[in-house]
């Protein structure tokens, strides 16, 4: 956490020109070092993909393991539950086994285990068995608010009163299949990502792991804990990949947010937008953020320094709102070209420091599948 406050702080872009595998495409893409090298237990072989190293290099971070362990004695392993979001999980490992098949009968490798790889559970049974938790576990696959909406699940099931404690995250790694995917839609950049500048050219793929303990506090509590104080979901169905011109269903999404938060417009310091950098998706955007905070409230995308890591982006998003309120920062991102001043809100240019109290972050997947979420602090 202290690296990617760091780099948000210097405004760090961690993109680079196409390295991984052998992609022929003229892009950029945010890509973990050394996820190859890490190894699965024996005892966990079946889940060796890339999705799943890179899920267990995130869970080292940060004493989050100790967090775990910490309310594992707390609550007890029952009352964890398991919430990932993720849109391709292990993907790439049937693109491996797609590619050693058998040449004269064409079946797939022995070793190649759909269940523990490819699946969007794989992500959460792998998580849960890695922290030997034992509460109910569940994987969101909503394509670009997975891991928000995964948050959105962890917080019914803890007001309903069924866990007391859940590990919440999400988990997407580079595969051939969504960046040619997304390539082939035409919404692929030539050169680092800018969102909302005037000459964007499209998204830059990006992969991530993050996690969140989230927990039941007593009302009169008072610590240092970023809190969860609402959530809105929608669907507007629109187009399958398009999100409506007008912003329709991430309006309702924002609305209920501060609705269930108890909020107004006016409370909220910063918003950490969806912001992909699609001509489009940035304009729609703009309109909904637009008639629901006018122009006055501070925001910016930060995909310019990760890329779009898809189903990861709505934890990973979540974590740089929590870093955004503890150190009263507000991110602007790398810098970019000139700011598209059409949109009518106010793009952060530069970093703010001034102090934040309250961020609502967007997380919007095709199809329509909308989410925003409302933290807040529980210190002075």
């Amino acid at each position: 956490m202290e690296q990617t406050k760091t780099a948000l702080s210097e405004r760090q872009c961690g993109l680079r020109h196409r390295v991984f595998q052998n992609i022929n495409i003229n892009t950029w893409v945010g890509e973990v070092d050394a996820v190859d090298d890490e190894e699965i237990s024996p005892d966990l072989r079946d889940f060796n993909c890339r999705n799943n190293r890179l899920a267990q290099m995130a869970l080292r971070q940060d004493g989050f393991e100790e967090a775990v362990e910490a309310a594992i004695e707390k609550w007890g392993r029952k009352r964890i539950g398991v919430y990932m979001g993720t849109s391709t999980a292990g993907i790439l490992q049937t693109e491996l086994a797609f590619q050693h098949r058998d040449p004269v009968r064409g079946s797939l490798p022995a070793d190649f285990v759909y269940a523990a790889t490819h699946s969007p559970y794989s992500l959460s049974d792998f998580v849960r068995r890695k922290l030997r938790l034992e509460g109910p576990a569940l994987s969101v696959s909503s394509a670009c608010s997975s891991s928000a909406k995964a948050l959105a699940s962890a917080k019914r099931m803890l007001d309903l009163g069924l866990i007391d404690a859940a590990v919440v995250g999400g988990v997407d790694s580079l595969c051939a299949t969504t960046v040619y995917g997304f390539h082939s839609l035409g919404l692929l950049a030539d050169g680092p990502c800018q969102p909302f500048s005037d000459d964007r050219k499209g998204i830059s793929i990006g992969e991530a792991a993050a996690y969140l303990l989230v927990e039941r506090m007593p009302k009169d509590h008072c610590g240092d804990e970023v809190l969860l104080l609402g959530v809105g979901e929608s669907s507007d169905a629109y187009h399958m990949s398009s999100p409506h011109p007008e912003g329709l269903g991430a309006r309702f999404a924002m609305e209920q947010a501060l609705s269930t938060s108890g909020l107004k417009p006016a409370d909220i310091n910063y918003i950490n937008l969806h912001g992909t950098a699609t001509l489009n998706n940035d304009i729609s955007e703009a309109k909904a953020v637009a008639s629901v905070f006018g122009i006055n409230t501070p925001c910016s995308s930060t995909k310019g320094a990760t890329g779009h890591t898809l189903g990861a982006a709505g934890a990973l998003e979540a974590v740089i709102c929590a870093i955004a309120i503890q150190n009263n920062l507000l991110p602007a991102g790398p810098k970019a070209n000139q700011r598209d001043t059409s949109t009518g809100i106010q793009y952060l240019a530069s970093n703010q420091r001034q102090r934040v109290s309250h961020v609502l972050s967007n997380s919007f997947g095709f199809g329509g599948s909308n989410c925003s979420l409302v933290f807040g602090r529980s210190f002075k």
